[in-house]
C-alpha cells in the first residue's frame, strides 16, 4: 500500500500506520509476545527511505521479518516525474499550493503472513493420554468455523445433523463429518484449527440441543439447535 501524504506531516503519518498494522498483526495472533519491530539502522536504511521498521516474528527457526512500513519521501514521484517529463505535483485547493507528495509504504507478505499464522496456530498437548495436534486459530480467522457431527449413524441423528448444517453453512463455513468414532473425529477437526463441534446425540432427539465442544479449552455447551446460529455468531466475532 502507498498512502501519498504532504510534505512536513509524513513522519506523522508513519507513526499512524506503524500503529495500525501492528495493532492488526496483533489481532490475528495468539501471543503479541512474539512479535516486534525492528528499525532500520544507517546500514540498513534503503538510499530513498527517511525511516523503515519492519514487524517481525518469532518463528519456530527464529526472529524474521514479514512486513515492512517505510516513509519513502517523494523518491517515487519525483523519478517518476522525471523519467516522464511531467508534472505530478498535487494541488492542495484548501492551503492554495502544489506540491509532491510523499509516500508512506507498507508491504506484507501474503505467504509469510500465512505462516505466521500457522506457526502461532500450532499446538501439541494431551487429551486422556493421547497426543493432540491442535491448530488453535483464534475464531473470527479459522478456515472452518464449526464442524456438524452426529454421534452415531442412527436414530435420526444424521438427518437432524445435516438440517442443522444446511441451516448453518449459509452463514458460517461448516463441515459436516460421520465418519469413524466421535473421538476421532474431534480430532481431526482440531487437526485443521475448527473452534466448534456441534454433536447431534440422544439428548437432542428429546429435547433439540445439542453439545457444542469448544477446541481450546474442551468444555462443552449444552445449545438449543434453533439457538446455534446466534450462539456461533457471538462467538466467532470475539
Amino acid at each position: 500500500m502507498q498512502f501519498f501524504v504532504r510534505p512536513g506531516e509524513d513522519e506523522r503519518w508513519f507513526e499512524y500506520w506503524r500503529e495500525q498494522r501492528m495493532a492488526w498483526q496483533t489481532a490475528l495472533v495468539r501471543d503479541a509476545a512474539k512479535l516486534r519491530w525492528h528499525q532500520h539502522g544507517p546500514g540498513e536504511l534503503a538510499h530513498y527511505a527517511k525511516a523503515a521498521y519492519d514487524i517481525e516474528f518469532e518463528f519456530p527457526f527464529g526472529w524474521q521479518e514479514f512486513e515492512g512500513i517505510h516513509n519513502r519521501t517523494d523518491f517515487d514521484l519525483s523519478r517518476h516525474q522525471q523519467a516522464s517529463g511531467k508534472k505530478l505535483e498535487y494541488f492542495d485547493q484548501e492551503r492554495n499550493e502544489r506540491y509532491l507528495p510523499y509516500v508512506i509504504e507498507t508491504s506484507l507478505g501474503a505467504d509469510r503472513l500465512a505462516l505466521v499464522v500457522l506457526c502461532d496456530a500450532y499446538d501439541e498437548d494431551t487429551i486422556e493420554g493421547e497426543a493432540r495436534v491442535v491448530l488453535r486459530f483464534r475464531p473470527e480467522i479459522a478456515p472452518i468455523k464449526a464442524a456438524v457431527l452426529p454421534l452415531v449413524k442412527k436414530e435420526g441423528m444424521p438427518d437432524i445433523a445435516r438440517r442443522i448444517y444446511d441451516d448453518l453453512r449459509t452463514r458460517f463455513t461448516m463441515f459436516y463429518d460421520d465418519g469413524g468414532s466421535i473421538g476421532r473425529r474431534y480430532r481431526r477437526q482440531d487437526e485443521a484449527g475448527t473452534p466448534f463441534a456441534i454433536t447431534v446425540d440422544g439428548q437432542t432427539i428429546q429435547d433439540g440441543s445439542v453439545t457444542v465442544r469448544h477446541r481450546d479449552t474442551l468444555v462443552q455447551d449444552r445449545v438449543a439447535a434453533a439457538n446455534l446460529g446466534s450462539y456461533l455468531a457471538e462467538r466467532v466475532a470475539t
